[in-house]
């Protein structure tokens, strides 16, 4: 709701991560469906919030877009707080209120939607129903992402392995599929390794900061910007990568890191 009541405030973020080098920032939406939204009585509100968070996003990043280098705009979809599999909503409902949420991001004119932290294979299944609806809708159709998170069980939140996540989604019209949030990159190695040499799709890794840590009741992340760099340095030219990014605990500077070693590769490659 901040995008409404203090979009200065979600504006210096996104220039912050602009000012870094980030090609893509993502909009202030991951929990901006309606059904978490009702938790706050907003839940009207919700292709409102989506739309001005998507033209808040575009417009830094049309700003930030000079010299021959563009910037885009990912609309974040989270997980909401129902997992359909365990009985909390079911399919349709959750797919009709991604699908108002996907409109307000369209019309806000974000570059890609990001399904993201996806806990459940039927959720994902769900939002990607509810895209659909979205683009047939508004007749448009723009690039999806999809990043599934898996604990340090080995397995998401359900238990679904990523096995099981590549050939549940092989059929779907996506086109980025990959991890973030929960752990580390050291824990997604495996993981990214499967994905490398199972998945069709290109392949994303947007870990946190190492593996959060409560210290003094709070959220702790102690992987430094350029320890981050190096692991996501083996998963870019070992294992294929091609979207990387940083989640919880990760900084403008984590940020600045991977643009230096995005450039340094592509430097490399052109030679």
């Amino acid at each position: 709701y901040l995008v409404i009541t203090s979009p200065k405030s979600v504006l210096e973020v996104h220039n912050q991560f602009l000012e870094a080098g980030a090609d893509v920032i993502e909009t202030n939406t991951f929990g901006a469906s309606s059904i978490v939204l009702s938790e706050y009585g907003l839940e009207n509100e919700a292709y409102k919030i989506n739309l001005a968070a998507a033209q808040l996003a575009k417009d830094a990043a049309v700003r930030y877009s000079k010299n021959g280098k563009r910037r885009f705009v990912a609309g974040s979809i989270g997980p909401t707080t129902k997992l359909p599999t365990l009985g909390h909503i079911d399919f349709d409902s959750l797919s009709l209120s991604y699908k108002e949420q996907v409109e307000g991001l369209i019309d806000g004119k974000v570059d890609l939607l990001l399904v993201e932290t996806c806990q459940d294979v039927l959720q994902i299944k769900s939002a990607l129903e509810g895209i659909n609806q979205a683009f047939i809708n508004k007749s448009v159709v723009i690039p999806i992402m999809v990043s599934v998170t898996m604990e340090t069980t080995g397995t998401m939140l359900l238990g679904s392995d990523i096995s099981s996540v590549v050939t549940i989604l092989e059929p779907f019209n996506i086109d980025i599929l990959g991890l973030n949030c929960a752990t580390g990159p050291e824990q997604m190695k495996e993981h990214i390794k499967y994905l490398s040499e199972n998945s069709p799709f290109n392949i994303s890794c947007i870990p946190n900061a190492g593996l959060p840590e409560n210290i003094g009741g709070k959220a702790h992340y102690r992987l430094k910007p350029l320890e981050l760099r190096m692991q996501l340095m083996h998963f870019v030219e070992d294992l294929g990568v091609r979207v990387i990014g940083g989640c919880c605990g990760t900084t403008p500077e984590h940020i600045r890191e991977l643009v230096d070693l995005s450039n340094t590769i592509n430097q490399n490659n052109c030679r």
